[in-house]
């Protein structure tokens, strides 16, 4: 969260409001070709504000056109247009390098942990697990060794059939695999009670001596 804050504001985002009668099927089209808006507020029942990075604001010009929505922009914001407004100003290069060196350094950490597959495990015995091994938000991307991680959690939890880590950018995605119960052995020799699926009256019992000869 912090990483894509510190992006957005370095390669600014826009404040956009977006008008028709089809505004529901233009943020459909959107999300299909993976366009992300945040801070959406509806102004009215044909009319939405929200906020959309500049690069993504280009792809909405045929989404728009193909939805009849009117998209104008009311805002933008980030430090881009902050040094286009003061280019002579000495203190805002200096602050765009800055955040730069920023967002390079912490897109080398782990800022994110999103747990999938526990049904039964609970989220939290997993982060403890992980966060002992050496992989919690934090963690610097180099020094984390997935295949040792798992090793140790797989052998540590028998309630754990196979774990998998993938660092992906700043985030860590664990899936989780979780063991089967044993089912019951019954020993055939020892005295058992028959418990029948469905409800009926017994009518005939035949007792028989397995042990017998034929």
């Amino acid at each position: 969260m912090i990483l894509k804050r510190l992006k957005n504001f370095l390669l600014g985002y826009l404040q956009i409001e977006a008008e028709g009668f089809f505004i529901e099927r233009f943020f459909n089209m959107c999300a299909k070709e993976k366009i992300k808006t945040w801070g959406t507020k509806r102004k009215n029942q044909v009319t939405v504000i929200t906020k959309i990075s500049i690069e993504d604001f280009k792809k909405t010009r045929k989404i728009a056109k193909k939805t009849k929505t009117k998209v104008k922009i009311k805002k933008k914001r980030g430090i881009i247009f902050e040094i286009k407004k003061y280019k002579n100003r000495k203190v805002f290069i200096f602050l765009f390098f800055i955040l730069v060196l920023s967002i390079l350094t912490l897109s080398n950490f782990v800022w994110n942990i999103e747990i999938i597959g526990n049904e039964k495990i609970p989220t939290e015995e997993i982060i403890k697990a992980l966060n002992q091994n050496g992989l919690k938000q934090g963690s610097l991307k180099s020094s984390i060794n997935t295949k040792k991680i798992v090793e140790k959690i797989r052998l540590e939890n028998e309630d754990i059939s196979w774990i998998g880590i993938e660092i992906q950018g700043t985030n860590a995605k664990i899936t989780i695999k979780e063991a089967t119960e044993k089912p019951e052995i019954i020993d055939e020799n020892e005295y058992c009670n028959i418990v029948a699926s469905k409800e009926g009256i017994i009518t005939k019992i035949n007792a028989t001596n397995r042990n017998s000869a034929s």
